[in-house]
């Protein structure tokens, strides 16, 4: 059994929607080549062929793993959120006590982070770190490059 995730509605719909795709467009093209392939002579000495499968193997991979993170996702519902500590979906304003940096992230799925949108999952280790924090708390937050010290300036959803 794979474990549950939480999304954002839109995360979610972006999911479905990668799907959908895959699972009409991209079989239709992989149908096409396949096609193409077996259209160029012997099967038996067509590596044009035999890559086409492997790419349509690969595919049907891709769609099956999908399907279960999509049956396996639930929608947050964001009013039963409790905006005293640090959870998903919540925007959290922190300060680096070393150098004194300050950083806003928002704590996402996985499947939903994007550093460069200042979203960061929450099984990250900064986003574990932070994860039940109250404003003012400060996390020791183990990163790769050592010990990191962060101090909880905000939280807002």
């Amino acid at each position: 059994m794979s474990e549950l995730n939480y999304y954002t509605k839109e995360g979610l719909q972006k999911l479905k929607d990668e799907l959908t795709e895959l699972k009409t467009k991209g079989r239709a093209d992989m149908a096409k080549q396949i096609a193409e392939a077996r259209d160029k002579g012997d099967l038996s000495e067509n590596a044009e062929y035999d890559a086409a499968k492997d790419a349509q193997g690969l595919l049907e991979l891709k769609i099956s793993k999908l399907e279960t993170v999509v049956a396996n996702a639930r929608v947050i519902d964001e009013s039963s959120l409790d905006t005293s500590k640090v959870g998903i979906l919540a925007n959290v304003k922190i300060k680096n006590k070393k150098n004194g940096a300050e950083m806003k992230y928002q704590l996402v799925s996985e499947e939903e982070s994007d550093l460069k949108l200042g979203k960061i999952s929450i099984k990250s280790p900064i986003g574990k770190g932070l994860v039940g924090k109250k404003v003012g708390d400060v996390a020791m937050i183990d990163v790769p490059a050592g010990k990191m010290e962060f101090e909880i300036l905000e939280i807002s959803f």
